[in-house]
């Protein structure tokens, strides 16, 4: 309970404000005696935001949270301690900020919008907008009621977009009849022609079919402060679509929401009827909660966030909270989305290494910028030795014929034991990167461009422009790198090795 504070109103004026002054404090002090950060603004790198997370050894990346505004790009994200574990497991999560002007150059600011109620137990996911002259932030926040977890809808806004002030009422919406308490959460504002939409993370009580009840709710105002329910705009989930995205690129309408990954949606209408993607680029194990917002001349960004691992192994379980991860999104002819590694975001490196190969079968060819792969009746590979640990690796990928199979280790050793397999699949169309995949990646049985990024125990992986993928290592630690083809031809072309610059 929140100490409760009495102020002797026939004390002269002194005497109250000492009274006052106290109080306030002795509220701040149990506030702050929740949950303490110790997050230090100043002591962050302010040169490179990828794979960011606070240099404070037990503090996280949650959720992320980008939005533009006359030229800065906003990055709010929650600001974890303990993977979630903070306040009895109900998060104890905070708005962080991050700004910048040219994807390379970032600013970082004390708490945006923080905990300071008892009853708060986190300042949940939510979005960003710009009316009347102010920023508002849309949030949810967590808390006990009669020993259950609730979520409900609260805002603040803000002159700057750097520091927020909660509005009243708080909350100034809860879960109307027909959706679960425990499931109304991750607001999405945005603004149209004829007022405000809000999408809300929720599950209905009744559904059509069972067990298929997730949806994202839909509230509307005129004036942001005065809601009304309207239908929902995307149901018939199998779990809660959670922290939706929503925008409008190029005459075509997107929904992102997660739900067991990241999935979209598209329209040319604003609100559906709505078509699925030929592939879903987003959906990508390790890359959590996908959400987007513009940059300059045209680009739009999308944010996200690579786990951390259990135990820090290899194979445990992805916990909350990790380090940033962004992409470019690239927008093909009938609206699909695609992925690509956003250049002022790549990791400045050294000049290309001169290493020497090593062919492990004698029908394998080349040199160390161009080898070829003969392994018609089998497997064939070549390899590196001495590779950095923090590395860029580029080339080219040419099958020649129907390979089964091709493919690097990564951070491995002799005869390529352990490490990390990046393995290209064309009959399947899957790309594997150690113990994660994804699916539906066309165009492996032709020449295409891979770039790879290895920084501490973060492998990076960019496909022919189109399709990302990434993996959390800990464990494997080797220094060699190998190349190999099974049942075919494979040509491994323009090979560039560079060291990452330690900054």
């Amino acid at each position: 309970m929140m100490p409760v504070f009495t102020v002797n109103c026939k004390l002269d004026k002194p005497m109250r404000k000492i009274y006052i002054l106290l109080a306030f404090a002795s509220v701040n002090q149990f506030v702050q005696a929740q949950l303490f950060l110790n997050f230090n603004p100043t002591n962050q790198p302010t040169n490179q935001i990828q794979y960011f997370k606070p240099v404070e050894e037990d503090l996280f990346v949650g959720d992320c949270i980008p939005f533009s505004h006359n030229g800065v790009f906003y990055l709010y994200w929650l600001i974890d301690k303990g993977h979630h574990t903070a306040l009895n497991g109900l998060g104890g999560h905070q708005w962080a900020l991050s700004t910048t002007t040219d994807l390379i150059n970032w600013k970082h600011y004390p708490i945006a919008l923080g905990i300071d109620e008892e009853w708060e137990k986190s300042i949940c996911t939510g979005s960003v907008i710009y009316a009347n002259n102010l920023f508002y932030a849309f949030y949810a926040t967590r808390l006990l009621k009669d020993g259950k977890t609730q979520e409900q809808l609260s805002y603040a806004i803000s002159k700057d977009g750097i520091k927020y002030v909660k509005q009243k009422p708080n909350p100034f919406f809860t879960a109307p009849d027909g959706y679960i308490p425990s499931q109304f959460r991750d607001p999405k504002i945005i603004a149209d022609k004829d007022g405000y939409h809000l999408f809300i993370s929720s599950f209905k009580t009744d559904p059509e079919i069972d067990r298929y009840g997730g949806c994202l709710a839909h509230l509307f105002s005129t004036d942001l402060k005065n809601w009304s329910v309207k239908e929902p705009v995307l149901t018939g989930q199998r779990g809660t679509p959670e922290c939706s995205d929503y925008f409008y690129w190029n005459g075509w309408y997107y929904l992102i929401y997660s739900s067991g990954g990241n999935h979209y949606v598209k329209s040319r209408n604003p609100f559906g009827p709505w078509e699925y993607p030929r592939y879903q680029a987003l959906k990508v194990p390790f890359n959590n909660v996908a959400k987007t917002a513009e940059f300059k001349n045209g680009r739009r960004i999308s944010v996200a966030w690579i786990p951390s691992r259990e135990d820090n192994k290899d194979n445990g379980r992805e916990r909350f909270g990790g380090n940033i991860v962004l992409r470019e999104l690239v927008q093909e002819d009938d609206g699909t989305l695609a992925t690509k590694f956003a250049p002022e975001l790549i990791p400045e490196c050294s000049a290309r290494l001169d290493l020497s190969i090593t062919f492990d079968n004698k029908s394998s060819s080349g040199n160390s910028e161009n080898l070829q792969i003969k392994s018609p009746n089998g497997i064939g590979s070549a390899h590196f030795m001495k590779i950095p640990d923090n590395c860029r690796i580029t080339l080219e990928i040419e099958p020649v014929g129907n390979d089964e199979e091709y493919g690097i280790y990564l951070r491995t050793n002799d005869s390529a034991i352990g490490g990390y397999r990046l393995n290209f699949s064309p009959n399947q169309e899957t790309v594997q990167l150690g113990n994660l995949s994804i699916e539906s990646v066309a165009g492996l049985g032709k020449n295409l461009f891979v770039d790879i990024i290895l920084k501490g125990d973060i492998i990076d992986v960019c496909v022919d422009n189109k399709r990302c993928i990434s993996n959390r290592g800990p464990e494997q630690k080797g220094n060699q790198l190998w190349f190999y083809a099974k049942q075919g031809t494979v040509n491994f072309k323009t090979i560039s090795i560079c060291e990452l610059k330690e900054k």
